[in-house]
């Protein structure tokens, strides 16, 4: 009786989700821990990261079935991952210079490049609704002390 993965797809996000939970519980086990009543900067990172190897653990024990008709995984669409990736890698790079806003309109602008579905009216509508949303919870709401406009514009 062969053991055989069901879905190869499946199966590669469970073991990121394995990697990714361990890596971050792996690396915040260098930060206080605390208790549950009084957590440390290290709890909650940790606890996410066993969560997530659980989580991948089990999808991969699904996709394993015996006797299952094995399947070829799809080559990676590089041309997707690079405008996600990279959109957000500049969005973290030009945060602090053009502000919440301007680094979010970036940020949609370019990753909506990734969908074969796209409309510039579409995706700017998103990026303005997603830029009113962050500053109302996160600089309005939360009172995060993000840069919202460049620092040339706002005086």
């Amino acid at each position: 009786m062969a053991i055989r993965i069901r879905s190869p797809r499946d199966f590669a996000v469970g073991l990121v989700y394995i990697a990714t939970g361990a890596a971050f519980s792996f690396a915040s086990a260098q930060y206080e821990m605390g208790t549950p009543d009084h957590m440390g900067p290290g709890y909650f990172p940790f606890w996410l990261g066993i969560v997530l190897v659980l989580l991948g653990a089990t999808i991969v024990l699904r996709t394993l079935r015996p006797n299952a008709g094995a399947a070829a995984l799809a080559p990676w669409d590089w041309r997707l991952l690079l405008w996600t990736v990279g959109s957000v890698a500049l969005f973290g790079a030009a945060l602090k210079p053009l502000g919440l806003v301007l680094a979010l309109l970036l940020l949609v602008m370019l990753s909506s490049l990734a969908s074969r579905e796209f409309t510039w009216r579409g995706a700017l509508l998103n990026a303005v609704v997603l830029a009113a949303l962050n500053l109302g919870v996160f600089v309005y709401g939360l009172d995060l002390p993000l840069p919202v406009w460049p620092s040339w514009a706002a005086g």
